[in-house]
């Protein structure tokens, strides 16, 4: 199966008193996976995403195995789990990578669904294509 990578240095500003990482700061760093990838396999959404349709988080969970820290080097690593024609549903996993080791320390996963706002109202929206074909690429295989 196909994932997209990102690396993320954990900065103090993600850490509490204690100096782990507050947990919160796993689902921005799917947040922030999740536009990478955008960024990098499919930068045409942005305009779409500019003339009105987003996506929107409908659910998010994460599991932690192990503490995170300052200066910790951590790969966010994205799968597709699901596709339907306008919701996605991603797997995150999030490694902390130390020298020649790694370490799985949190699990998660995250559905979107495309939408259109027009003005009042919202309505549920087909994915646009460009975004469709690229994921199909990450669709884990049967």
């Amino acid at each position: 199966m196909r994932v997209f990578e990102h690396r993320h240095i954990v900065t103090f500003e993600e850490t509490n008193l204690l100096g782990n990482v507050y947990f919160t700061n796993f689902f921005l760093w799917q947040g922030e996976c999740r536009e990478m990838f955008l960024h990098e396999h499919v930068p045409e959404v942005l305009i779409e995403l500019k003339d009105g349709i987003s996506l929107a988080t409908t659910r998010s969970n994460c599991e932690f195995f192990s503490e995170a820290f300052a200066f910790d080097e951590i790969l966010v690593r994205l799968k597709l789990l699901e596709l339907t024609q306008s919701r996605i549903t991603m797997g995150f996993e999030y490694v902390r990578m130390n020298n020649d080791r790694s370490e799985l320390i949190a699990r998660g996963e995250q559905q979107v669904v495309c939408i259109r706002k027009n003005g009042h109202s919202v309505a549920v929206e087909e994915l646009p294509p460009a975004l469709h074909r690229k994921l199909l690429e990450f669709q884990q295989q049967s």
